[in-house]
């Protein structure tokens, strides 16, 4: 079960373009508040028919074509925008309270642990689970008191997972985390440093999946070290992100979660409830795009930008005029 406080500490990955403008964020720490600038403006060219509207979030490969998006969407809809991304969800959830930031993307059930953490203490019983239908009602209750709201989330999501090579599948006959615990070999596994005491890393894999887990090299969360471990048959078993878009080409696949140990963290935007009130259109122009988002959708566009070093803002409105969404 992820108990993490920002999604960030699992799938952080290094942004190799950003377009984002330098920000600072009310109460933001030292540190977080000064970021890179590049294409983007902090504005909207289209006169702001609707108002203005802060989008805050993480600053990292995936979050920055998530809010450029939001950011795309939100202008062809008249708005005024400005982005606000930051390193954790610590800096951007609180000023989304206050109502110094309006709209974010975020994950399912990593903001409804963050909201279970804050709201009933740091030894709280997690509340999300694998089911997106009751995170969601979680997420709700929780987000109710704090003054923001989700939408609906996308089929697009961003879980942990676990890789093998591609050549190790094929020659085992292995498809699935059931399929290598039938194997009944000890496993290696490269993954994030806190593995071997979270229920989502060592502790899961061994009490869902039977897993003999003989060692855990603390490689990170979907590193190049873990991967490139994976690759040299250092390990047999890395933990990496479901829109890694780096694996097809290293030849690495991800095992199914087949018992679903992993939870439900599906894209979903986070809005304040004061300006969902005033601006009730915000709400239609989001859910229109969750309702069409896939898992492989992102996992391209972070391939674009990772792979392709095309630039997020880019990536989104390409992908937005694909889908209809914007004009060409």
């Amino acid at each position: 079960m992820r108990m993490l406080t920002t999604h960030s500490s699992l799938t952080r990955r290094v942004a190799t373009a950003a377009a984002l403008v330098p920000l600072v964020l009310v109460g933001a720490c030292a540190g977080e508040d000064a970021l890179d600038q590049s294409g983007s403006d902090s504005g909207s060219d289209s006169g702001g028919g609707g108002g203005e509207v802060v989008i805050g979030g993480q600053n990292y490969t995936e979050m920055q074509i998530m809010s450029e998006m939001y950011k795309a969407l939100l202008e062809n809809a008249g708005y005024d925008v400005t982005l606000k991304l930051v390193e954790s969800r610590d800096v951007y959830a609180p000023e989304m309270q206050k109502g110094n930031v309006d709209v974010s993307a975020d994950y399912l059930s990593s903001m409804t642990e963050y909201l279970n953490l804050k709201a009933n203490g740091p030894d709280a019983d997690p509340v999300a689970s694998n089911d997106p239908d009751a995170t969601l009602e979680e997420l709700k209750k929780l987000a109710e008191p704090t003054g923001i709201e989700p939408l609906e989330p996308a089929e697009a999501q961003d879980a942990n997972a676990f890789a093998v090579t591609q050549k190790f599948s094929d020659d085992n006959s292995v498809t699935t985390l059931s399929d290598l615990a039938g194997l009944g070999d000890p496993v290696t596994l490269a993954a994030a440093e806190d593995c071997p005491e979270r229920n989502e890393c060592k502790v899961g894999l061994e009490k869902t999946y039977g897993l003999d887990i003989t060692k855990v090299e603390p490689l990170g969360f979907g590193t190049e070290a873990t991967k490139d471990a994976l690759k040299n048959g250092e390990v047999t078993l890395g933990q990496v992100g479901t829109t890694d878009a780096t694996l097809d080409q290293l030849g690495i696949v991800i095992l199914e979660d087949d018992k679903q140990l992993q939870n439900a963290e599906n894209l979903v935007p986070m809005v304040n409830s004061d300006f969902l009130a005033e601006h009730g259109d915000v709400a239609d122009v989001l859910n229109e795009m969750s309702a069409g988002l896939t898992t492989e959708d992102l996992t391209a566009m972070i391939g674009k930008v990772d792979l392709e070093r095309e630039l997020p803002a880019d990536v989104a409105k390409e992908y937005l005029t694909e889908k209809g969404l914007l004009e060409s």
